[in-house]
């Protein structure tokens, strides 16, 4: 006898691959043919798909879907990692310059996945705290396009904050799937 679940049917608007997001020729991360040439510009090809891919996994929802927790006692939602991005690339900025770091966004630790509301003004304001944040890291990171080059108080190479980002968001476009499907059963790439 099958179970009674609320958990949505697992479905994808692909049709040529099933299991994909979107159709190839409607993806619009391979909308550059070939990779790019270099090592800089290779990574920052990868940032702009991971940053794409979770707007994606968000587009189509309203605000109380995207604010939908996973599972107790897990606070994780699109919106909080949404917001947590914002947060995590105003830290990578502050590794980049030096003086004072600003301060945080949301507040306390964890506020970014916490203080979630389920209202279209907070999604407006993340998304705007986003792409605020990501332009300035990227603005900041662009005045040093010598990957080896060390920067900020630590001394860090450029090359590894790129692939720490780059870390950051593949992990998170990870959870965004799981949260994806949960909220309305939509899986894929």
């Amino acid at each position: 006898m099958p179970r009674m679940t609320d958990a949505p049917g697992r479905w994808s608007q692909a049709t040529v691959h099933p299991d994909m997001w979107t159709d190839p020729d409607d993806d619009p991360r391979d909308s550059e043919g070939a990779g790019p040439d270099g090592e800089l510009a290779t990574l920052r090809g990868f940032l702009a798909d991971y940053r794409m891919t979770l707007r994606m996994k968000c587009e189509g929802l309203d605000a109380e879907q995207l604010a939908r927790r996973s599972v107790p006692p897990s606070t994780m939602s699109l919106l909080g990692l949404v917001r947590h991005l914002a947060e995590v690339e105003r830290d990578w900025r502050n590794w980049i310059v030096d003086g004072a770091p600003l301060p945080k966004l949301y507040g306390a630790r964890d506020a970014d996945f916490d203080g979630v509301v389920a209202e279209q003004s907070a999604v407006d304001a993340a998304y705007d705290d986003l792409e605020r944040e990501q332009a300035a890291t990227d603005a900041a990171l662009a005045a040093h396009p010598d990957l080896g080059e060390r920067v900020g108080k630590d001394g860090i190479a450029v090359r590894a904050l790129m692939v720490h980002r780059i870390e950051e968001y593949a992990r998170h476009c990870g959870h965004a799937d799981l949260l994806r499907e949960r909220v309305d059963g939509r899986v894929g790439q």
